[in-house]
């Protein structure tokens, strides 16, 4: 019963992470799963597994809210299928020994990417146009191969590549990848049934993660208020970075000096992260008061000025939101 109690604690902690940053549901939970001393292969599928429902409760949320571009969600769905399917049949085959350095790998290179993403502001100041079918599908099967094999990297790949595109309302990106995660949730899950078999699934897991998601999912939206995503993304980044490092020194076998001091050289990185990510913060939130002060002028017709001298109209786009839009 405690162990269980631990797992709705880590879904709960997982969906509020996902609810404020639109990413890192599996990231997290797997991460906290590996820690817990769960093979890396049965970690992936209890997580996926449990992600069917909490993304087509996201989906629906989705799509009743209007945040949902279901041409996207096509073309980045089926191709994301084929890669969680191929991820999930390849992490099954291979032994919980081999797998673990593997999986620690792919987990500490997105908590890295994490890291850096949120570290400065995202650029969104290109919207408009339409996403080619052959961005979308090499996209969505890279992002579903990885979230698959890496237990989570379906958001972290795919809603900073549709982020960064510019060709989508942010709040439209974030909607359709929780909405095409439904289905590779699925896909993935039917890849570990049938590598791993139904005992390959631990079940009270699935529905410990499942019953903290879901009480976390009305939570998020209330945090998402209270603590801004950027520095919410780059210190869950940090966390990522020195569990997984943990795995992967392990598995290089460093011994002496070298252990703490790449210890040293990854905290002082993730600092250096949170510093970037609270200026960043303040010059986002500096820009919106001058540009809200400005306003009446700017009505009025008179061209305004920012503290720095320039047009309130030159501003730059990537002041106007911090971090990830407000997701599910």
């Amino acid at each position: 019963m405690r162990k269980l109690l631990v797992l709705a604690l880590v879904g709960l902690v997982a969906q509020l992470i996902d609810g404020s940053l639109g990413m890192a549901y599996g990231l997290t939970s797997s991460t906290l799963l590996l820690v817990a001393g769960v093979a890396p292969a049965a970690a992936s599928a209890s997580v996926h597994l449990a992600e069917i429902g909490t993304t087509l409760a996201a989906g629906v949320a989705h799509w009743r809210f209007g945040n949902v571009d279901w041409r996207v969600v096509t073309r980045i769905a089926l191709p994301g299928a084929v890669g969680a399917f191929a991820g999930a049949t390849l992490l099954s085959s291979i032994s919980t020994e081999a797998a673990a350095p593997w999986m620690a790998g792919i987990l500490f290179t997105l908590g890295a990417y994490l890291l850096i993403r949120f570290a400065r502001p995202l650029r969104t100041d290109r919207v408009g146009g339409r996403l080619r079918g052959r961005f979308l599908g090499p996209l969505g099967l890279v992002a579903g191969f990885v979230d698959a094999t890496g237990g989570g990297g379906w958001g972290p790949v795919a809603t900073p590549a549709l982020l960064v595109s510019g060709r989508m309302e942010p709040r439209k990106v974030i909607g359709s990848v929780d909405t095409a995660e439904f289905v590779v949730a699925g896909a993935a899950s039917i890849g570990f049934l049938i590598g791993l078999g139904s005992e390959g699934f631990l079940l009270p897991t699935v529905a410990a993660l499942l019953i903290g998601g879901l009480i976390a999912a009305p939570l998020a939206a209330w945090l998402v208020r209270i603590v801004p995503a950027q520095l919410l993304g780059a210190a869950v980044g940090g966390v990522i970075v020195l569990t997984n490092a943990r795995t992967l020194i392990r598995s290089a076998e460093l011994d002496g000096p070298a252990r703490p001091a790449l210890y040293a050289l990854l905290a002082a990185g993730w600092l250096a992260a949170l510093v970037f990510a609270v200026r960043a913060l303040r010059r986002t939130r500096r820009a919106r008061a001058e540009a809200a002060a400005t306003a009446p002028a700017a009505a009025a017709g008179v061209p305004a000025e920012t503290s720095d001298g320039a047009s309130v109209s030159e501003v730059p786009a990537d002041l106007a939101a911090t971090g990830t839009p407000t997701p599910r």
